[in-house]
């Protein structure tokens, strides 16, 4: 895999508090490594180590946006929900932000048959079959739909098991990187100092809970992203 020159810029990393790990009590001790120093009780993460795998990652990416590759987004909680949407529209990839329905991935055909049930139910919106239903059935109708999307709306035109798959906070979606593990799908996760760092493919070491940390993450594999789909269109 050729490397390629991302800009990842330590003083930019630092200034978006990527460098900021948990309290050293709550801390995965194979995450030594990526660790620098300890300061007023949390442990620092070391950024060079960040940088590197950072790199690593979007030159992924990047190949396998290149030859069509399909990406799934994950990161459901609350500071990451709305970046993680953000990223994937984006970059034109699925994404999930609300809920991990468990066995979304290992129990593929139960998911295919949700999306079909939700496809069909916003055709039938669309069409204007609601206006025609009885208040009753009309308000079933509105709550099972706003439930689908919810859950669903951010993989509502993926046909198949993703490629590759990108995880804000490991702890969070653990129950989604077991699935990917399971299955043999690429992972890259960004992990804080309470991670395994061994269980990601590419595990990038940042600080998960600052809003600035995690957008400015998604925001290099999103530009490696959309790169990689223009070469794509470019030798198509």
């Amino acid at each position: 895999m050729i490397r390629r020159y991302w800009n990842i810029n330590l003083e930019q990393m630092m200034g978006a508090g990527v460098h900021f790990g948990h309290g050293i009590r709550k801390w995965n001790p194979k995450m030594g490594p990526y660790i620098s120093a300890k300061r007023k009780g949390i442990h620092i993460i070391n950024l060079t180590r960040t940088a590197r795998f950072l790199s690593e990652a979007c030159d992924l990416v990047f190949e396998a946006a290149s030859r069509g590759k399909q990406f799934l987004i994950i990161g459901t909680k609350n500071k990451a929900a709305n970046l993680v949407a953000w990223a994937a529209i984006r970059a034109r990839c699925h994404y999930v932000n609300k809920k991990w329905l468990g066995g979304m991935l290992t129990n593929w055909s139960t998911t295919e048959t949700r999306l079909h049930t939700f496809r069909d139910l916003r055709m039938e919106q669309k069409t204007g079959r609601l206006s025609r239903l009885p208040k009753r059935d009309a308000a079933v109708f509105k709550r099972k739909l706003s439930r689908l999307q919810t859950y669903l709306g951010g993989i509502k035109y993926m046909t198949g098991l993703p490629d590759i798959v990108i995880i804000v906070d490991q702890h969070e979606e653990y129950t989604a990187l077991r699935e990917c593990i399971a299955l043999g799908i690429p992972t890259i996760c960004l992990i804080d100092t309470n991670c395994d760092p061994n269980l990601a493919d590419i595990s990038i070491p940042a600080n998960d809970d600052a809003i600035s940390s995690i957008r400015l993450i998604l925001n290099k594999l999103v530009f490696a992203i959309c790169e990689g789909h223009f070469s794509y269109i470019r030798n198509s």
